[in-house]
């Protein structure tokens, strides 16, 4: 395996290349942040460096959230105060930001504990899909309305992460305890079919094309690759660290995944499913978000409180921005 970068060796500690002027390099939208440590939403300007915003959830943590296709609004679930399967809270609220006037201005009330975790948005129907832990389901809400339109069961505890097809018709959750991934048939809002993994699994993400899946093995360095059109594990990546969250570029030819043991990511090749860089990054990377136009990739890095912009070109961290502590789920508001 190639460890990465070798122009970077020649530079003690963390490579950062200075950063473009926000007036050459303007960001078609803005960062969105889960500060899990601050319980507040933060709203960082990428090209300008900074979080110029932080909006307080008013409940007990928030771990992700995402933005609705104008751009103006944020959902955010509020989970608990602890770990996924480990005894604490059960949040049973979802906070709706107002990105413009950066308020909370509106809440989804599940009626009792689900810890509600990872939120998506249909790419077809634009219907709100949050995972909701305790339920071993999928709950699915109109974002208009804010009201609970349906439930799709996992049929598997710890459904934590969820990732959704180019056009709107399957889900695969993350269930970490498990180790399995469950398939779901959106439309129907029906179990198909769950994948045994491993002992223990995290997060979750989709190729550009929909062909494979990705989930990483938390008990040993490597991550499972699914095959969509069979539904089981047709291969093994083996990584440096053991590996956390992941996005593709929208080239389709990358996979960013974080490693949060190494305070590394590493790009891997599609083509050939294996590593061919690796990066160091601030302490504890978290989640991986690519913009949409491909030019930048942004990881959240918990224990520093800080997002890492990375070059998809030169595979350099162009700049730190200080985000807030625990800083983790990432979206992106507006712009394409």
């Amino acid at each position: 395996m190639k460890r990465s970068l070798i122009l970077l060796t020649a530079l003690a500690g963390l490579a950062v290349v200075p950063a473009t002027d926000a007036a050459d390099n303007p960001a078609p939208g803005i960062l969105l942040v889960a500060n899990k440590g601050s319980r507040t939403l933060g709203l960082i300007d990428p090209a300008a460096g900074r979080m110029f915003a932080s909006v307080p959830e008013d409940g007990v943590t928030g771990h992700e959230v995402v933005a609705s296709p104008d751009g103006k609004r944020a959902f955010v679930p509020i989970y608990g105060n602890a770990g996924v399967g480990s005894p604490g809270t059960d949040g049973q609220l979802i906070r709706v930001v107002d990105l413009e006037k950066r308020v909370v201005t509106g809440t989804i009330d599940l009626g009792k504990g689900l810890r509600p975790h990872c939120a998506m948005i249909g790419p077809k129907n634009g219907l709100l899909y949050v995972t909701t832990e305790i339920a071993n389901s999928v709950t699915v809400i109109d974002p208009q309305t804010l009201q609970v339109v349906g439930s799709i069961p996992t049929g598997q505890p710890q459904s934590h992460m969820l990732a959704i097809t180019s056009d709107g018709k399957r889900g695969y959750t993350a269930n970490v305890g498990p180790g399995t991934v469950s398939v779901l048939d959106l439309d129907a809002k029906k179990l198909l079919a769950v994948i045994p993994v491993c002992k223990t699994t995290q997060r979750i993400s989709l190729s550009v094309d929909d062909r494979w899946v990705f989930t990483a093995d938390q008990n040993q360095p490597r991550l499972a690759v699914i095959d969509t059109r069979t539904n089981g594990v047709s291969q093994w990546i083996e990584l440096p660290g053991t590996g956390y969250g992941s996005a593709p570029t929208p080239d389709g030819r990358w996979l960013i995944i974080a490693l949060p043991s190494l305070n590394q990511v590493a790009f891997i090749d599609l083509a050939t499913m294996k590593v061919a860089h690796t990066l160091d990054v601030p302490r504890a990377p978290q989640e991986v978000l690519v913009r949409p136009d491909g030019a930048e990739a942004y990881v959240s890095c918990s224990a520093s409180k800080q997002i890492a912009v990375m070059d998809t070109t030169t595979w350099q961290v162009k700049k730190l921005i200080d985000a807030g502590p625990g800083a983790d789920g990432l979206a992106w508001a507006g712009g394409k």
